[in-house]
């Protein structure tokens, strides 16, 4: 539980440097039409969304990130955040539901080299949005995974749920315990590979209305934390989530937390 607070700390922090922003940067010259499917880079504007990161991680494989928008902004329907240097760029592709507007949404990555990390956000009427920060960290997606297997095994799917009110809006943290192996990491007793295992559907509503939804890859840290404003309807709070292994963990949790 320590660590789950923990992680609640990291992300809740507030938001570090602002003077890294993207740097020009061939690796996504080459993404943005084969991975986004985009012909020219969307607009920057911080208002309709920006992109909070540090501009040199602690802890590279697990990267605080946060985005947000201004309270008048048009909304957003979905958003890709990628980080260009990373062995598969795509981190995470989610869609919001109308309950997360303005958007005020946090999340932990792994960076595995200096790199951008962006995030192109698509509004209602189809436009999009980029926002983002240049990162120094390296090593994050092969970074030891420092756990004893049989405990890791033994708790993953573990969720936790709590909620309080902030600045005017309602806070979620949604915690999941999951190694979220990458694939690149090495078990620390038998120096074999660890196969890549993590959570790449995920799906929170409030009874039937939609929060957000993710589909990840192997960019998304080990115990993934999930920090988002979003206004209630008193339903309670539902969580699917499936990992590339075939298991699957449905939870239910009083709104209030």
């Amino acid at each position: 539980m320590k660590a789950y607070v923990l992680a609640a700390l990291l992300l809740a922090s507030p938001a570090m440097a602002q003077d890294n922003p993207l740097l020009p940067s061939e690796t996504w010259n080459d993404l943005r039409d084969s991975v986004v499917g985009l012909t020219q880079d969307p607009p920057l504007d911080a208002m309709a969304l920006d992109l909070d990161a540090p501009v040199r991680a602690n802890d590279a494989a697990i990267v605080p990130i946060r985005l947000t928008q201004a309270e008048d902004a048009p909304p957003l329907s979905a958003l890709t955040l990628v980080i260009d240097e990373n062995p598969a760029p795509v981190a995470a592709e989610y869609e919001f539901g109308p309950a997360l507007m303005p958007l005020d949404f946090e999340v932990r990555v792994r960076v595995d080299a200096y790199s951008d990390v962006r995030a192109i956000g698509v509004q209602a009427d189809g436009g999009t949005v980029m926002a983002g920060r240049f990162v120094k960290a390296s090593g994050g997606c092969s970074a030891p995974a420092g756990k004893d297997m049989a405990a890791v095994e033994a708790r993953k799917g573990e969720m936790r749920w709590k909620t309080a009110l902030q600045d005017g809006r309602q806070i979620g943290t949604l915690m999941i315990r999951h190694p979220m192996f990458s694939g690149l990491q090495r078990d620390q007793v038998t120096l074999l590979n660890i196969p890549a295992n993590f959570i790449d559907r995920l799906d929170v509503r409030q009874g039937d209305e939609l929060l957000f939804s993710m589909q990840a890859g192997i960019s998304v840290s080990e115990d993934p934390v999930f920090r988002f404003a979003y206004v209630p309807n008193g339903q309670p709070i539902r969580v699917h989530a499936e990992d590339v292994d075939g298991n699957v963990w449905d939870q239910s949790f009083d709104a209030a937390g």
